[in-house]
Order: structure tokens, then C-alpha cells, then sequence
């Protein structure tokens, strides 16, 4: 599930909401005494032993078919000081893993459409492209989607498989396994020993360019069974320890079906033409009403310039 903050920029709560801070992240341990000896192939093995775990204990085939997913949720966004600076209700729609629109609730007055490599957006502004900066966020998000990587990245030629150790991740008893892909994005997931399912995951790269390190790290928890897949209700980012966001699903349904319309930009300007006369109206009024308020402290300072004479 990929979250943007702009779905929540017309819902905010005061600070007084704010949730509560995420969990220190911490780097797998090295890897046990016994698997310090593990040829490549044995760790690539063992490494593939624990993720073919981890998709049956998520769903097997129903996880592996999911063509569409809807959920519904609070969303809330931190600056770089760890402020909460908006906290929403929104609804997502996806084909993963590459098409996905998300919505503000209740005023869907805030619209996010990505579509493989084209993306719009729908504010009190109208209908836009969406920046190429966003654009290429949604598609570097996909590549580190933990569901694409479980459902389709791990059989990409190339991928470099290694297990990485036991560990106790956010109080519990975890296997780390290591995938390096074709460009040279290190990722980590630790999938609880009890229940086999992910409960972190940590992505490295590198900016080819300035050789700078980013990590950005997600939580996993509050595991729910929706239609035989289990879903993780709390979900939470953070980029080079910064906190991004915290999403709390409500609610998500799979394989409902949903139109390719509503991954269009025509699909925008449908709601822009429903929510833009509304828009425009509030806009009117507001004009109307300075306009007013205008009027009436210059007829106040005149009558107060007759009664000085």
C-alpha cells in the first residue's frame, strides 16, 4: 500500500492527536554462530525457505491473486522534527502493483491517480498532471512494495537471495532475510519465527550521482485475516529516521472488481466537474463577502471622518 500525504491536506486535527513514536529501528544482528559457515547457495536456500513461508502464512494463492484491493483508513504525517502536521481519513484503491488512486474522506475533494508511468491530481485548483517528483516517488515505491517484492520482484533474474540471522525485532523472535536487486537496492525483512509474517522491512540505496545513503524503513503489525489474506491493519515509514507516516486501516476489500476507469485522468475531470462548481461557489463567496467587509470599513471610516467634522 502506498500512502501519499496529500490524500489528508483538507482533513487536519489539532497536534493533540499525535500518535505515538515509532520504534527505534535497529539493523539485523550478525548472523548466528551455526549460520556463519552457510555456503551462498544454503543461505539463498534458507533465505527462500523462510519467504515461501511467509506468502503461505499471508494467504497462499489468495494472497498470490490479488488483483484489487480497497481500504479505507486514518493517515497521519510528521515533519522533520517528529510533529504531527496532519491526521485524515482517506480511501485507496489499487491494481497492484501499478495502478493506485487515493481520496481524502468524506470530501474526495483531494484525488492522487498513478497509472504505471503517468499520474494526475485533482485540488481546488483542478485537474493537474502530477509532478514528476511525485511521479518518480510512486514509482520508486513500488519497487521497495513489499507485496510486489513477495508477488513478483523475487523471481526477477539476477535477485541475490541470503539469510541474514535471527534477531528480536519489536519484541519478537524474527529471521532477517537479505535481497539485492539488479540495481543495487539492498533490502532486509524480518519475518516473525511464530507467525512467519513480515513485521519490518529496511531498504537501502545509494544516489549514483552524490553517493549518498538513504534508508527508509516500514512497520508491520496489528495482522488481521480479510478474505484469507492477512492483512496488516498499522503500517508506518520512516526515511533515514525521520517519521513519515502512520496509517491505521480500517478496513480493506479484495478482488471487488474496480473499474479501470478510475485510474484515468478522465476519472478526474468527472469529479472535477461534480466538486469544481462547488469550488467555484465557495471561491464567489468568499470574494462576495471581502468584497462586503471591504465596502463596509470604508463606509465606516467615512461616517467616522463626518462626525470628527
Amino acid at each position: 500500500m502506498r500512502i501519499s500525504s496529500r490524500t489528508i491536506l483538507a482533513a487536519v486535527v489539532p497536534a493533540a492527536f499525535c500518535l505515538a513514536a515509532l520504534c527505534t529501528v535497529a539493523a539485523p544482528r550478525a548472523v548466528a554462530q551455526d549460520d556463519q559457515f552457510l555456503m551462498p547457495e544454503q543461505s539463498a536456500a534458507k533465505a527462500k525457505q523462510i519467504i515461501a513461508q511467509a506468502i503461505e502464512a499471508l494467504g497462499g494463492d489468495a494472497y498470490l491473486n490479488v488483483h484489487d484491493v480497497t481500504c479505507t483508513g486514518r493517515l497521519g504525517t510528521f515533519d522533520h522534527s517528529g510533529e504531527m502536521t496532519g491526521f485524515g481519513r482517506f480511501i485507496d484503491y489499487a491494481q497492484p502493483p501499478f495502478k493506485e488512486r487515493q481520496e481524502n474522506l468524506p470530501k474526495r475533494n483531494i484525488i492522487d491517480v498513478y497509472n504505471g508511468d503517468k499520474g494526475w491530481t485533482l485540488d481546488r485548483g483542478g485537474v493537474n498532471d502530477a509532478p514528476r517528483v511525485d511521479l518518480a516517488d510512486f514509482q520508486e515505491t513500488i519497487r521497495k512494495d513489499i507485496d510486489n517484492i513477495l508477488r513478483h520482484r523475487i523471481h526477477e533474474p539476477g535477485m541475490v537471495f541470503r539469510y541474514a540471522g535471527p534477531d528480536t525485532v519489536d519484541l519478537k523472535q524474527a529471521d532477517w532475510v537479505e535481497l539485492i536487486d539488479n540495481d543495487n537496492r539492498t533490502i532486509r525483512i524480518a519475518f516473525s519465527t511464530a507467525t512467519h509474517l513480515p513485521v519490518r522491512k529496511i531498504v537501502d540505496t545509494r544516489d549514483p550521482k552524490t553517493q549518498m545513503k538513504t534508508q527508509e524503513v516500514e512497520y508491520f503489525s496489528n495482522y488481521h485475516p480479510l478474505s484469507g489474506i492477512q492483512t496488516a491493519f498499522q503500517i508506518a515509514r520512516e526515511r533515514n529516521g525521520v517519521k513519515l507516516f502512520q496509517v491505521f486501516f480500517d478496513t480493506c476489500e479484495y478482488n471487488t472488481n474496480i473499474s479501470d476507469a478510475l485510474f484515468t485522468k478522465e476519472s478526474l475531470d468527472q469529479r472535477w466537474a461534480q466538486v469544481g462548481k462547488k469550488e467555484t461557489e465557495k471561491e464567489k463567496k468568499k470574494d462576495k463577502d471581502d468584497k462586503n467587509d471591504k465596502d463596509k470599513n470604508a463606509k465606516d471610516d467615512t461616517s467616522s471622518d463626518r462626525d470628527k467634522d
